[in-house]
């Protein structure tokens, strides 16, 4: 995971976006996914929310395609 970002969140460990709009997420069970076409302001909003798990499931989850990332 490139420019891995920990975050404080009882679902989510750790972030990370890059410059081809995609957006990994590593939960706390250690799954992890590749969201694709994720603009850079709402990984910024996502960043700044209070609630990063309510967030990801509200607008993120539902909206962008994504792929589960090996080990």
């Amino acid at each position: 995971m490139h420019n891995r970002i920990p975050v404080a969140s009882t679902v989510i460990a750790a972030v990370a976006y890059s410059a081809e709009a995609a957006l990994d997420v590593e939960f706390t069970s250690g799954a992890r996914y590749r969201y694709f076409a994720v603009p850079a302001q709402l990984f910024h909003e996502f960043l700044a929310a209070d609630s990063k798990g309510v967030f990801f499931n509200q607008r993120i989850k539902p909206h962008y395609p994504c792929t589960k990332l090996d080990g």
